[in-house]
C-alpha cells in the first residue's frame, strides 16, 4: 500500500487515512500528542498474536467499544483491520504506554492527567492483606479508629416497655434557650455527591463538642463521626436533659429514623432524659413498647455484657405544628451503669461495612468454607466501596450435575438503616457455610448467589434509607443509570445472567420494618398462571410453621402495587422469578407464642436465617405432602376471606360466587411499606443539573421548543 501522507495545518496533524485521522484527533482530545510532531511509518498488517504480545489488545477493546469499527478475531493469524493500527505507530505506542497509569478526564478539562486508582487491590478480603478502608464523601469528617462491639445474648427475654399514659411530652426548647454541646456542619442544601476518599474530609478533625471545665463538670460528650453514626446536634436543655437532632440522609432533606451515637462522661445513679426532635414518621414502634438499645463499654470489658434494651418514660409524639413537614419526637429516660463510662445508643443492633468485611475475611481465610464459598466483587459503589457477591455451592466434578442446579438469590441492606437484614443474612451464612448435614444437602441442591450489603455507602455514612445518589435504591431496580445506581444495576444484571443459565427458585431481599412487630413477607400474586395460583404463598406459610414465635403469616401481603414497581421484589418477579419476596423483620419484637411481648435479639434474627434454610428443604422436598397440605390450607383461608368480603358487600352467607371469580387484590390491603415516592426520580446530581438547565433556558429565552416551565429530560 502507499505510504501514509501527513500534513500539518493549524498546529494539528492530518492523516491521509480518514479513520487514522479520526483516531488521532480522538486521542488528542484526551490529552495525547499535544504540540508534538509524530511521523508514522508505512502501513503493515499486524497479526493478533503480535498485538497480544505487545499489549495492544487493550486498545483494540477500547476502540471496539467506543467506535464499533473493529472486529476482534480469535484466530492467532487473522488480520486486524489495516486502517486502525500501523507497525511502529508512535500513536499506538504512546497510547499503550500512557493508558497504563495515567488517565485524562474530560470533565476536568482536556489534557489534565490523573493517576489511575489501584482499583480492587484489596477489594476481596484475604488473610494476606488488610481490610478495605471505607471511602467517605469528602464532606464527612471521620474520627480515627474503628469501633467494635461484642456480641452478647441476654439470658432472659427483654420485655416491651408498658406505657402508663402518664409519660411526659417535653416541649422543645432549642438552642436559643439551651446550650449546644455537639454540632457537626450539615451538608449544604441542594448539594450532591462529588467525590470520596478514605477517611473523609481532608485536614485535621474539628472539635464539635464543648470542653469540660473540670472533673466536676457533668456535661455529656457526644460523638457520631464513625461508621453508621448520624447525630447532627445535641443541645443541653437541663442539668441532665438533652435534645438531639439526627442528620438526614446525605443529599436529601428527609429520612430520619435510624440513630447511633456515643456519649462519654456519664454519671451513675442519675436519670438522664434524651429527646430526638426531628423524626418524620407519624407512627412508630416506640409507641408500642419498643425500647432503645444501650451499650456500656465498661460492662463489655469487665462483664462481657453487650447491647441491651434500656429506657423508661418512653413516648413518641408530634412536636411541631408546621403543616408542610410535621416533626415527631422520641423521648426516653435512662440511668447509666457506671461513672465516667463510654456508652452508645442505637435504634437497632449496628452492623457496619467493616463488620461485614471482618466476617468475609474469616470466611475467605477458612480452608474448608472457602472451598464452597467463592467471594467476588460484584461492583464498586458510587463512592468506590466494594459490593461483594458470594457464590455458595458444593463443587461438582460433573458439569451436567451443576447445570441442573437451581439458584437461590438473597440480598440485604438496600436500606442502610435496616440493620435487621444483616443479622438475618449473618444467620443464613453461618448455617449454609456450616458442616450441618442439612447445609451440605442444600449446597448439593442449589447455587446460592448472595449480595450481603447492597448499599455500603449508605451504611458507612449512617443513612437510613438512601444511597449517595439521594434516592431510595429499592425504588430504582428498573433504572438504566448504571453510573448513578451501580449496586442495583449490577445486581439485576447478575440475576439476568443467572436466569439465562438456570431456574431461580427463590429471590428474597432482607429488610427491617419500623411500624409492625414480628417477621413477615411481601410477595407477588401469580394471577397470570392459574396452575400456580397461591403457590407464591406456600414458602411464607411454611416459614411461619417453622418459626411460630417469630414469623406472622397473617401479616404477609402479596399485592402488586403500581407505586412499588421499582422494588427488587416486583422487578425480579417480572423477570420470571415467581417466588420473589421482601422479608421484613421488625425493629422491636414478637407478639407470638413464647416470645410474645418481648424484643428480638440479634440471635433471634440470626435464627431466622437458619430457618430460611430449613424451609427451603421443606419447600423442595420430593415428598410433596407438606407442600400440598399448605396449598390446601391456603385455599381454605382464601375461601374464608372471600366469604367475609362478600358479607361486607351485602351478599348472602351462601353466595354462589366462586373464590376463583374474585381478584386476590380485591380482598387484600396494600403492603403498607414506607412511602418512598419522594425518593423516586433522578439522582441528586442529575436533578441539580436539570435545575441549572431550566434556569439557563429561562434566562436565555431558549426553551428548545418547550413552553416556559416545561420539563427537561436528561
Amino acid at each position: 500500500s502507499a505510504p501514509q501522507r501527513q500534513t500539518h495545518q493549524r498546529g494539528s496533524w492530518l492523516l491521509a487515512d480518514p479513520y487514522e485521522s479520526f483516531m488521532h484527533h480522538h486521542l488528542q482530545y484526551y490529552g495525547y500528542f499535544r504540540g508534538k510532531s509524530r511521523h508514522f511509518t508505512g502501513q503493515h498488517p499486524v497479526t493478533q498474536s503480535r498485538l497480544e504480545a505487545s499489549g495492544a489488545e487493550v486498545l483494540l477493546c477500547v476502540c471496539t467499544m467506543k467506535l464499533g469499527r473493529l472486529a476482534m478475531h480469535h484466530s492467532a493469524e487473522s488480520l486486524v483491520p489495516v486502517p486502525v493500527l500501523f507497525a511502529g505507530s508512535l500513536m499506538l505506542k504512546a497510547a499503550l504506554l500512557k493508558s497504563k497509569q495515567l488517565l485524562f478526564n474530560h470533565l476536568e478539562g482536556p489534557g489534565v492527567p490523573r493517576l489511575r486508582e489501584p482499583r480492587g487491590l484489596f477489594a476481596v478480603p484475604t488473610s494476606r492483606g488488610p481490610l478495605q478502608s471505607p471511602r467517605w464523601p469528602v464532606e464527612c469528617e471521620v474520627i480515627k479508629g474503628q469501633i467494635q462491639h461484642i456480641e452478647w445474648v441476654p439470658p432472659e427475654p427483654e420485655p416491651f416497655y408498658q406505657p402508663t399514659g402518664n409519660e411526659p411530652a417535653p416541649l422543645i426548647v432549642g438552642e436559643e434557650k439551651g446550650t449546644v454541646v455537639y454540632h457537626i456542619k450539615p451538608v449544604a442544601k441542594d448539594s450532591y455527591f462529588t467525590c470520596s476518599r478514605v477517611g473523609g474530609a481532608r485536614g485535621p478533625i474539628t472539635s464539635p463538642a464543648i470542653s469540660l471545665e473540670g472533673p466536676e463538670d457533668t456535661t455529656l460528650l457526644f460523638e457520631s463521626r464513625f461508621e453508621s453514626g448520624n447525630l447532627q446536634k445535641a443541645v443541653r436543655v437541663g442539668p441532665y436533659e438533652y435534645e438531639l437532632t439526627l442528620r438526614m440522609d446525605l443529599y436529601t432533606s428527609k429520612h430520619t429514623q435510624w440513630f447511633y451515637f456515643r456519649v462519654r462522661n456519664t454519671r451513675k445513679g442519675i436519670t438522664y432524659r434524651f429527646s430526638i426532635v426531628n423524626l418524620m414518621k407519624p407512627k412508630s414502634l416506640y409507641s408500642m413498647g419498643m425500647k432503645p438499645l444501650l451499650y456500656s463499654q465498661r460492662d463489655a470489658q469487665t462483664r462481657g455484657v453487650g447491647w441491651r434494651r434500656e429506657g423508661g418514660d418512653i413516648r413518641y409524639y408530634r412536636c411541631s405544628s408546621e403543616e408542610s413537614q410535621a416533626m415527631y419526637c422520641l423521648t426516653w429516660t435512662v440511668c447509666f451503669p457506671h461513672d465516667h463510662d463510654t456508652c452508645y445508643f442505637a435504634h437497632f443492633y449496628p452492623y457496619t461495612f467493616s463488620d461485614l468485611q471482618r466476617y468475609l475475611l474469616a470466611v475467605a481465610s477458612d480452608p474448608i468454607r472457602s472451598q464452597y464459598c467463592k467471594l467476588r466483587v460484584l461492583c464498586s459503589s458510587v463512592a468506590g466501596n466494594t459490593v461483594y457477591l458470594l457464590t455458595i455451592t458444593s463443587p461438582s466434578q460433573n458439569p451436567a450435575a451443576t447445570a441442573t442446579k437451581k439458584a437461590v438469590v438473597l440480598s440485604a441492606r438496600v436500606h442502610p438503616g435496616e440493620t435487621n437484614g444483616s443479622w438475618v443474612m449473618r444467620g443464613f451464612l453461618d448455617f449454609i457455610l456450616s458442616d450441618s448435614p442439612d447445609a451440605q444437602l442444600l449446597r448439593e441442591l442449589f447455587i446460592f448467589k448472595v449480595v450481603p450489603m447492597l448499599n455500603p455507602d449508605g451504611v458507612i455514612v449512617g443513612n437510613y434509607r438512601c444511597s449517595l445518589a439521594g434516592r431510595d435504591l429499592n425504588r430504582n431496580y428498573r433504572t438504566v443509570l448504571k453510573e448513578s445506581f451501580p449496586c442495583i444495576w449490577h445486581t439485576r444484571s447478575m440475576i439476568q445472567r443467572v436466569l439465562e443459565e438456570r431456574e431461580v427458585l427463590l429471590y428474597c431481599d432482607f429488610h427491617g420494618h419500623s411500624r409492625k412487630n414480628n417477621v413477615f413477607m411481601y410477595g407477588c400474586n401469580n394471577k397470570s398462571t392459574p396452575a400456580q395460583r397461591l403457590h407464591e404463598r406456600i414458602f411464607p406459610l411454611m416459614l411461619s410453621k417453622n418459626a411460630p414465635d417469630k414469623f406472622s403469616f397473617h401479616s404477609c401481603k402479596f399485592k402488586v402495587q403500581k407505586s412499588k414497581e421499582g422494588t427488587g421484589r416486583i422487578v425480579m418477579w417480572r423477570m420470571g422469578i415467581p417466588n420473589s419476596y421482601t422479608m421484613e423483620s421488625t425493629f422491636s419484637g414478637s407478639t407470638l407464642g413464647r416470645k410474645s411481648d418481648s424484643h428480638f435479639t440479634s440471635e433471634d434474627l440470626k435464627s431466622l436465617g437458619y430457618l430460611i434454610c430449613d424451609t427451603l428443604l421443606d419447600f423442595c422436598d420430593p415428598d410433596r405432602s407438606k407442600f400440598l397440605q399448605c396449598l390446601s390450607e391456603l385455599q381454605e383461608l382464601l375461601q374464608q376471606q372471600i366469604h367475609r368480603k362478600l358479607k361486607d358487600l351485602g351478599h348472602g352467607q351462601h353466595s354462589d360466587g366462586a373464590w376463583s371469580d374474585i381478584s386476590l387484590s380485591d380482598i387484600e390491603s396494600s403492603t403498607s411499606g414506607s412511602n418512598s415516592s419522594q425518593s423516586d426520580g433522578l439522582p441528586a446530581h442529575l436533578l441539580s443539573m436539570a435545575e441549572k438547565v431550566r434556569a439557563t433556558q429561562l434566562r436565555e429565552g431558549c426553551n428548545y421548543g418547550q413552553r416556559p416551565g416545561g420539563n427537561v429530560n436528561i
